[in-house]
């Protein structure tokens, strides 16, 4: 029996906000319904802050995430978080999916830090942007209701990440802790490939890690990040389908029609 797939490869990383892009264009949504899908994070000051636009890169056209944020410096906790999710209009799978996602991070940071997660106090993760990015994934992934996702191993990369500890060696650490169990790949760039946000959504999604499985796809596009690799493939490639039991060599029977038909033209 066919089941509903969603497809993500990553040649170049992923990252929150890609995520959101991927999942808002799969799901057909024009500017007026992701904002509406914002507004019911319940947090103000995140009403218009983002819109999926045109963009493209060495001439190839695809999408990426415009967001405006405020700046501010307020550090919240996990239970502050919990709160913010709870008191939202999103669906209850939505709210469990975000609070995974962050539950996540809370346990990374706690293990980093040597401390309960209660005691963990975010700073970019709790962030106006990971907000957004956790909580406007959580609604999309819910609104396209995948049986399974399936993404590409994960590209990582040595380098420098600037973040509020200072200057620290990628993969952060929270990456570096999400990372255990997950495939990963060198790749001939420097710094972040893959952010904390967008690990926490994936592990909290359910996601495997593989080749392309079978699918038949109704909908491929292509999501670009804020960040241009000169040395890998640009952005990431999202899709969504069903799956199909042909076998993988050959998924439609073209071998068979096509030896079929060069022996009777040349026969």
């Amino acid at each position: 029996m066919a089941e509903r797939l969603l497809v993500i490869r990553t040649p170049s990383g992923i990252s929150g906000d890609m995520l959101c892009s991927g999942l808002a264009v799969l799901a057909g949504l024009d500017d007026a319904a992701l904002a509406d899908d914002i507004a019911a994070l319940g947090v103000p000051v995140l009403n218009g802050s983002a819109r999926v636009v045109g963009h493209s890169v060495m001439r190839i056209n695809g999408f990426r995430l415009d967001v405006r944020l405020p700046q501010e410096n307020t550090h919240r906790s996990f239970k502050d978080i919990c709160a913010i999710i709870e008191a939202s209009a999103m669906t209850l799978t939505a709210k469990v999916l975000a609070r995974t996602a962050f539950e996540l991070l809370g346990e990374v940071e706690g293990r980093i830090h040597g401390i309960p997660v209660s005691d963990v106090v975010f700073h970019e993760i709790g962030a106006l942007d990971s907000i957004l990015d956790i909580c406007l994934a959580a609604v999309l992934f819910d609104r396209l209701q995948p049986a399974r996702l399936v993404c590409s191993p994960l590209p990582v990369a040595d380098g420098a990440i600037r973040c509020a500890h200072g200057l620290l060696m990628s993969p952060a650490p929270a990456v570096q802790d999400l990372l255990a169990g997950v495939p990963i790949y060198g790749v001939p760039a420097e710094g972040e490939t893959v952010t904390p946000t967008a690990i926490a959504l994936l592990k909290a999604f359910g996601a495997t890690f593989d080749n392309w499985p079978n699918i038949v796809p109704e909908k491929l596009v292509r999501i670009y990040g804020g960040k241009v690799f000169k040395s890998l493939p640009n952005g990431a490639l999202f899709a969504i389908g069903n799956s199909h039991a042909c076998g993988a060599t050959d998924p439609v029977g073209i071998s068979a029609h096509f030896h079929s038909g060069y022996s009777h033209d040349h026969g």
